[in-house]
């Protein structure tokens, strides 16, 4: 059976190994090439060198702020979302009636676009605000909670079936020698849950720091950026830099380039930490 599965490997795994090339490869390295050049279409790029860096830097408490605004934004969801799935998910697996009809309930929101719930939270949050009166984009702390709000509603269920199905794959024998052995509820999360389920805590963080690293539909429909980009993330700078001004395709793209940098900095730093704490348990 193991050598049936050798032969047959490559032929399985071509189609997508070619798939991915195409649709990642090719773009990924013509991006890097049209940062180097100033172009209006890819048929039409000059080589500029490293000026577009060099424009993208001079900017620099733009991007600079957008980016401080990301790790901001990106600090607070992985942390509130992960706590509050986390949570959800041991009430969930204790076997209480309705619980599936909880798990749908809270996995819902994660089916919607980015552009709609944006539109959707902006509604709610301008008719809370009203009474103020206020609007999101009268002061950027109230766009910054709301874009917190609004990736929690739509994360945490996610998260929240993923850390159910690690939950349920504890050793039902381990959690009954405990109950024996009188382990506090408390002792019995610290020692065992937390520990069994480490692995999902990797994927869930990985998943929610880089998804609020990169958000971008939501953060173009509830707050556009306003007031005056201070609610502006990198993703959003990178896209009025592209399409808001003439002449700085090339920019945009350099931009693009280094928040892809950026992305697989934080990828790599998340997976690594994560590793090594399941190493230490």
């Amino acid at each position: 059976m193991q050598k049936a599965i050798k032969r047959f490997f490559p032929i399985f795994v071509l189609p997508t190994f070619i798939i991915f090339i195409i649709a990642f490869i090719i773009p990924f390295i013509s991006g890097i090439f049209l940062s180097f050049t100033e172009f209006t279409t890819v048929t039409n790029a000059k080589w500029v060198g490293l000026s577009n860096y060099i424009k993208a830097f001079a900017s620099k408490d733009e991007l600079l702020y957008s980016l401080w605004f990301t790790i901001k934004f990106m600090l607070f969801s992985v942390i509130s979302v992960n706590v509050v799935a986390f949570i959800f998910s041991l009430f969930l697996t204790r076997g209480l009636k309705g619980t599936n009809i909880f798990r749908t309930a809270f996995f819902m929101p994660n089916l919607i676009g980015g552009i709609i719930l944006g539109y959707i939270w902006q509604l709610i949050f301008n008719g809370i605000l009203r009474n103020i009166p206020a609007t999101l984009t009268t002061d950027p702390k109230y766009g910054f909670w709301g874009l917190v709000i609004l990736t929690n509603w739509q994360m945490i269920g996610y998260m929240m079936v993923i850390y159910i199905a690690a939950i349920q794959n504890i050793p039902r024998e381990t959690l009954d020698a405990a109950e024996v052995d009188g382990a506090s509820p408390l002792k019995m999360l610290l020692k065992i849950k937390i520990p069994f389920v480490m692995p999902a805590i990797g994927i869930c963080t990985f998943l929610t720091m880089t998804n609020s690293f990169k958000l971008f539909d939501q953060n173009l429909a509830l707050t556009n950026g306003a007031p005056s980009k201070q609610t502006e993330m990198l993703a959003l700078n990178i896209f009025n830099t592209f399409y808001g001004r003439n002449g700085y395709e090339g920019v945009g793209q350099a931009k693009a380039v280094i928040f892809s940098l950026l992305v697989g900095f934080v990828a790599l730093l998340q997976l690594k930490l994560t590793s090594s704490k399941e190493k230490d348990i």
